[in-house]
């Protein structure tokens, strides 16, 4: 047979009439096939929608269970508490205070480290007899140094189960153009520099337990919203905490970072800040002054308190409950948000571009008089 008749005839038995229809001749009567890219039969319809569903379901149900999971995970504690001993440092006021009366009256063996002897004293009337007290100045190598073999002697071969780096300081904060490098270096020296110090002689003896580092960070280590030292021993703490964290994980030395929002506490006294403020603009050169202007200190205080008022939370076991889960859950979390505005405000924004934290920062606080657009 000829090849390329028996082609042709192999091509006719197929003719395109319209879109998506083909013509099969079967003796004299045509019947129409049409393609997938028509409408779907009602079985197709339902498979699909089956397939939709089942594929919904199974994303719930994994969803449903990574939730019950991490809560689960999440609520498993480690026992012995009655053996463990737990230093605090900056147990004055604030968080430190209540996170020391807390812990004792859970059983912890807490050693408290004040600044001052009243701080210490009445702490100590405050709690039982179990909780120890000592005068620690976190900016005193050799302050640190007895504070240290205190605590070895308390703890002994047990080691120290937990670290809790709370003490700090927030003034000066202001303008940067209002400060000079002593301002920076009194914040640095306490919310940095000491952490380090502090942590870095005890970390014989929380190997030797195994135990816990809770280091009190801030959101202002997140978004930088006020210059001087405060936003930047902050950050810092953050990178010497993430550092610590991997450099001892393989030591079973756990290391959490506290991030609280904004809370009344002796870092966010107004009456202290206010009377700092006051003082870095009283020595502000007077072409400094006049380029911020006369009313420039009197808005941005009346900015401030309204700040204040509006974001402090009264509340501080908001924070002192993310501190005893660092030191008491089998898995800690390597970083705890505590308050509604850290975790609705300032942490969202902080993963925001740049211009628009700005934005939302710069509203709240007045602009200079001789402001120029750039």
């Amino acid at each position: 047979m000829d090849l390329e008749s028996a082609d042709t005839r192999k091509s006719d038995k197929l003719k395109f009439l319209t879109e998506g229809q083909v013509l099969t001749e079967t003796g004299s009567s045509p019947h129409l096939i049409h393609f997938l890219d028509q409408e779907d039969t009602p079985l197709t319809k339902a498979t699909m929608e089956t397939l939709s569903h089942l594929v919904l379901a199974s994303a719930l149900l994994l969803a449903a269970f990574a939730v019950i999971r991490w809560y689960i995970r999440d609520s498993q504690r480690v026992g012995g508490f009655g053996q463990r001993h737990v230093l605090i440092t900056g147990c004055d006021s604030g968080f430190g205070n209540l996170l020391a009366r807390q812990l004792d009256r859970k059983g912890v063996h807490v050693i408290a480290a004040c600044l001052t002897e009243k701080g210490a004293a009445d702490l100590a009337a405050a709690a039982s007899s179990r909780l120890k007290t000592l005068l620690l100045d976190v900016t005193d190598s050799e302050s640190i140094r007895r504070a240290v073999e205190f605590v070895s002697r308390e703890v002994g071969e047990r080691g120290l189960w937990g670290l809790v780096n709370n003490a700090g300081r927030s003034i000066p904060i202001g303008p940067i153009e209002w400060m000079d490098l002593q301002d920076f270096t009194k914040v640095l020296d306490v919310n940095l520099i000491g952490v380090i110090e502090v942590t870095l002689q005890t970390l014989p003896l929380l190997k030797k337990a195994q135990g816990r580092v809770v280091n009190v960070s801030s959101i202002l280590g997140r978004l930088s919203m006020i210059g001087g030292g405060y936003c930047l021993s902050k950050f810092g703490v953050q990178a010497f905490s993430d550092s610590l964290r991997k450099d001892m994980k393989a030591f079973g030395v756990k290391v959490s970072i506290i991030e609280p929002g904004f809370f009344k506490t002796a870092v966010t006294r107004l009456d202290l800040i206010e009377a700092d403020l006051g003082r870095l603009w009283t020595r502000l050169p007077q072409d400094v002054q006049a380029s911020y202007g006369a009313t420039y200190l009197e808005e941005y205080l009346k900015a401030q308190s309204f700040s204040m008022g509006l974001l402090c939370s009264p509340d501080l076991s908001k924070v002192t409950r993310c501190m005893e889960h660092a030191l008491t859950a089998r898995f800690p979390r390597a970083r705890y948000s505590a308050g509604w505005d850290a975790k609705l405000l300032w942490i969202p924004l902080s993963y925001l571009p740049s211009f628009v934290s700005d934005f939302v920062i710069n509203m709240l606080l007045p602009s200079p008089k001789d402001t120029r657009e750039i």
